[in-house]
């Protein structure tokens, strides 16, 4: 298949998926096995255009980023309670993805795990949506420390491909007592600087071969990517923030379930 017309394809799967509670990179995976790409070859586009659905929460967002900007030059402290939750609920991400980088590269590159993972992870999600009880509305800012670090804590669980970081964080918020409007939109600031760095390692780690041009996926393919990912994200934030708020996880639950079990049944014949 034509590299153009895969980025543009991955594009859509990484927009679709990125903060829906369905793992984004297990759908990269799944879509190299199933199209017959080379994992290894499209591991850094896979990563780097992440960066095109998470500048759709920048955008979506930007007055909230704006509100927080201005409140941290007047002192306001509910916008450095907000910058507090989210640099605790990075740290252990930051931290673990450094110290176990290719453990986890090395996840990437097999099918099977992430059939396991969607199954479970959606086995999960219901669980967890039956009997998580919210306290009810609160900001970002008024998350308790143990709550942004435990959230944080729950996100490193997305390490290993088909967990989902959006279903990681939103469902361990959850069951932490998090309403889920909030949860959500926790998981989407969350995504920028985990996303951000996940994506400044890659990028270092083949520095050499995307300056040079010589990988088979270049900048041409990956900046269509890029742009495709933003778009679509940009469309499915709004339905998503929406749709959970009235009628909860449990249809991407099933999803994940039966996308799973459809998944570890193929491969097996494979």
């Amino acid at each position: 298949m034509d590299p153009i017309i895969t980025a543009i394809l991955l594009g859509i799967v990484e927009g679709l998926t990125e903060f829906i509670p369905v793992s984004s990179t297990g759908h990269l995976i799944l879509a190299t096995q199933l199209f017959g790409y080379d994992p290894a070859t499209w591991e850094v586009f896979n990563i780097v255009i992440q960066l095109g659905a998470i500048l759709a929460v920048v955008v979506l967002y930007w007055r909230t980023f704006w509100a927080v900007g201005m409140g941290l030059l007047r002192g306001e402290r509910m916008s450095w309670l907000f910058l507090r939750n989210l640099l605790l609920g990075f740290m252990p991400a930051a931290v673990l993805g450094v110290l176990f980088k290719h453990q986890i590269d090395a996840l990437l590159e097999s099918p099977l795990p992430v059939g396991w993972a969607l199954l479970l992870g959606g086995i999960a999600i219901l669980v967890i949506e039956r009997y998580a009880k919210p306290d009810g509305p609160m900001g970002i800012g008024q998350m308790p420390m143990k709550t942004a670090l435990g959230i944080g804590v729950v996100q490193c669980l997305a390490m290993i491909p088909g967990i989902s970081r959006s279903g990681a964080t939103i469902m361990g918020a959850l069951a932490m007592g998090v309403e889920r409007r909030t949860a959500a939109e926790f998981s989407f600031f969350l995504a920028i600087p985990t996303m951000l760095g996940a994506t400044t390692l890659q990028v270092f780690d083949h520095r050499e071969e995307l300056m040079s041009g010589t990988g088979t996926v270049g900048w041409g393919e990956i900046g269509i990517g890029f742009v495709v990912a933003f778009f679509v994200a940009l469309a499915v934030i709004r339905l998503f923030v929406t749709y959970v708020s009235r009628h909860g996880f449990a249809p991407f639950a099933w999803y994940r379930i039966v996308l799973g079990a459809a998944a570890i049944a193929w491969l097996a014949m494979g």
